[in-house]
């Protein structure tokens, strides 16, 4: 169950649909920060984050800072050649990158299907819209002339369906 909570980090306040322009990777690291504080308030253990953007955007940076938060120590860094990249600690967090992925037996093959509980953040899900669950957070990031715009909301497919 999602609750539209707002949250404090470090004196900013979040309530979702959020939307910030990140003019350094600290902004990045405090954005992921924030979703991670999010994810702890609403005692949310089992979650999906698709993440959207650029190579370079930033996606890599902004779940450094989430882990920061649930998993403080992790060692975070792309999982481009290893697919997924997991941090423990209190709850646990995947790392996935889909940008090398073709298809579903490649999910299989990393065992994408049975990750159960604990975060999972896959970067590139622009590759894998047939993957993602009913309910999710995603995270967009996207390059302006100012700097990135992260922009984070809930996606929730069934709360639009009808019986």
């Amino acid at each position: 169950m999602w609750y539209n909570i707002m949250i404090l980090y470090k004196g900013v306040t979040m309530e979702l649909p959020y939307r910030v322009l990140s003019r350094s990777a600290s902004d990045t690291e405090n954005a992921g920060g924030m979703l991670a504080d999010y994810i702890k308030s609403n005692g949310l253990n089992d979650v999906f984050i698709a993440m959207y953007g650029d190579l370079g955007a930033g996606k890599t940076t902004f779940v450094r800072g989430l882990c920061a938060v649930l998993v403080p120590g992790a060692r975070v860094c792309s999982p481009t050649f290893t697919v997924v990249n997991e941090y423990r600690g209190d709850t646990t967090v995947r790392h996935c990158d889909a940008y090398r992925v073709e298809g579903e037996d490649d999910l299989y093959s990393v065992g994408f299907y049975d990750f159960d509980g604990g975060v999972t953040v896959v970067e590139w899900c622009e590759k894998i819209p047939f993957a993602l669950p009913d309910s999710y957070i995603r995270v967009s990031i996207d390059k302006t002339d100012a700097g990135r715009e992260i922009r984070i909301e809930r996606i929730d497919k069934n709360a639009y369906s009808r019986n």
